[in-house]
């Protein structure tokens, strides 16, 4: 298998944060030649999806604010070559939603990591694990997994974020991220 490059978005929030996609977001994708683009959720609209595929195949997860439009499972796993990749959005069930909101309410930001670890163990048994959720973007190994939040594509948590996507660079065993942020 020659060098194969995913688009990673998350946290689009069209049209209950922003109007329509980050404007940057489908030449970043372009530019990255990328093959398909996994969305891990919060979409709010499937238009989205729509405007995704102009680039590349899209493969969706639902998230939390994915009520009306959308007939997509909570969680994928999606085979490239050898590697496994986990998609999910991260939220849980509805119990663990409103948790999460008082954790953050009492104690900010410092609480996302538990994100990664429900992520890690909602995906399963694969290589890669592509999450969104708490807008937070990262690129971390944790036991052999390659574990990526590309962040939000609308509005970050934290301040003087800027919005992002991520690209995942999958070169027969050699698997690779990174976080692009948009201007």
């Amino acid at each position: 298998m020659s060098r194969v490059t995913l688009g990673l978005i998350a946290d689009t929030h069209v049209p209950d944060r922003r109007r329509a996609l980050h404007p940057q977001v489908l030449p970043t994708f372009r530019r990255a030649k990328v093959t398909a683009i996994l969305h891990a959720g919060d979409l709010s609209i499937s238009r989205v999806i729509t405007e995704l595929e102009s680039v590349a195949p899209v493969v969706a997860v639902r998230g939390n604010r994915d009520w009306f439009d959308f007939d997509l499972p909570l969680h994928r796993t999606i085979q490239v070559g050898s590697v496994r990749i986990g998609l999910t959005h991260g939220h849980g069930n509805w119990l663990l939603y409103i948790r999460d909101k008082l954790q953050f309410l009492f104690y900010g930001p410092r609480s996302f990591s538990y994100f990664t670890d429900r992520a890690v163990s909602l995906a399963g048994n694969v290589d890669v694990v592509v999450f969104g959720h708490n807008h937070e973007p990262s690129v971390k190994r944790i036991a052999g997994r390659l574990v990526i939040n590309p962040g939000s594509a609308c509005c970050q948590m934290l301040p003087n974020r800027a919005p992002s996507v991520g690209l995942l660079h999958i070169d027969s065993d050699k698997i690779s991220a990174e976080i692009v942020d948009l201007e």
